[in-house]
């Protein structure tokens, strides 16, 4: 719709993942990189994590359209709840075959033959798992079945599995310890910082044609970087409703009253009649699983899992929600008040993790 009228030639901002807008921002270069390398290895899983709409899924499309397609076979599914037997029965589909079995182990037999064969056509082949959050326990260990599949010492399979944070939860979970020494890289996507943000909304309305119609001023990017956090589709959603607005009121500026008008409307759009609001959110930290036991620490990736899914995850969600109370005007005192208690509860959700991990750290220390 606005296109036209500020001489762009594609949309800049659309929320599906799109390699040709990929911004290689400092975190989406490491990212690049580790499944970058994890291919070049041929084996195991390559596990990347992120929030919702970090870029994962961009990362790997930005991979693949420079990969010979000729040498690699390449499958994406993207998953629900499905249980061991659906998700083979889903691998194979999206492989191309067509088998009808409820035996897992012909299931399995099928798929080994169907790889053997693509091996010895000089063809790797390679599993693209998104949303790999969604995956039972179970389910997931299926995956690592599809990795005992080697010919000549080499493996048939490689895997690449694409989650958000809570799947590094799964990860860490008794029973999986045969797949976490398969995992070769494992790399956690943060947001963009607020230099980031202002680069990647100039480099998605460059490679849309933009010339400076309609302009953004300086602190028209803060605020867009406040009110986003610096998460990709975030930024996206908000810059799309900016350029409509600019483009319903006859605007050639963005400035930083337009970006508060625009991003309030959207959050109050999302907040009404939703449970996805601080309440909710308070609810997930409170149900989420507890860490493992000390004895896992000593690994790379229960390391870096404990620090960003712990302490990190509660610090964000409290920040959310004290922006949330500094943002009600006072004629909300019922919702005010509130907030200010989920607030409090977050606040001693946050000290008994630290207070957790200090006294790990000095029984670390003393043994």
């Amino acid at each position: 719709m606005y296109e036209d009228h500020f001489g762009l030639e594609a949309k800049p901002f659309q929320l599906s993942p799109d390699a040709a807008f990929f911004y290689p921002s400092k975190e989406h270069r490491r990212a690049l990189s580790f499944l970058e390398y994890g291919l070049s290895q041929a084996d195991g899983f390559i596990v990347i994590t992120g929030d919702v709409g970090t870029g994962k899924t961009t990362i790997v499309q930005t991979l693949l359209e420079d990969l010979d397609e000729t040498d690699l076979l390449v499958a994406t599914i993207v998953t629900t709840q499905l249980q061991g037997n659906d998700l083979l029965q889903l691998v194979a589909a999206n492989f191309g075959l067509d088998i009808e079995t409820s035996s897992k182990a012909k299931l399995l037999r099928e798929l080994e033959q169907f790889f053997t064969a693509k091996k010895r056509l000089g063809q790797r082949v390679l599993l693209v798992v998104d949303e790999a959050q969604n995956l039972p326990g179970q389910t997931v260990e299926e995956l690592r079945m599809l990795s005992n599949f080697v010919v000549d010492g080499e493996p048939l399979v490689q895997v690449f599995l694409l989650g958000q944070q809570e799947f590094r939860t799964t990860l860490l979970s008794e029973g999986f310890e045969q797949l976490r020494q398969r995992v070769i890289a494992t790399y956690h996507l943060n947001p963009l910082d607020e230099e980031e943000t202002c680069t990647y909304i100039q480099h998605r309305l460059s490679l849309a044609g933009w010339e400076q119609n309609p302009q953004f001023p300086e602190e028209a990017f803060a605020t867009i970087f406040e009110k986003t956090e610096g998460v990709p589709r975030r930024i996206n959603n908000l810059c799309d409703r900016l350029l409509l607005f600019a483009f319903l009121e006859d605007r050639n500026v963005i400035d930083q009253g337009v970006v508060t008008t625009v991003a309030d409307e959207i959050g109050a759009e999302f907040a009404a009649g939703s449970r996805t609001g601080p309440a909710a959110q308070l609810e997930a930290v409170a149900e989420r699983p507890q860490a493992q036991p000390e004895r896992e620490l000593d690994r790379p990736l229960e390391t870096v899992a404990r620090t960003i899914f712990d302490k990190a995850n509660v610090q964000q969600r409290l920040a959310a929600l004290e922006r949330a109370v500094d943002g009600l005007g006072h004629s909300l005192k019922p919702e005010i008040t509130r907030l200010q208690e989920e607030v409090a509860v977050m606040h001693v959700l946050l000290e008994m993790l630290i207070e957790s991990e200090n006294s790990a750290s000095k029984t670390n220390k003393s043994s």
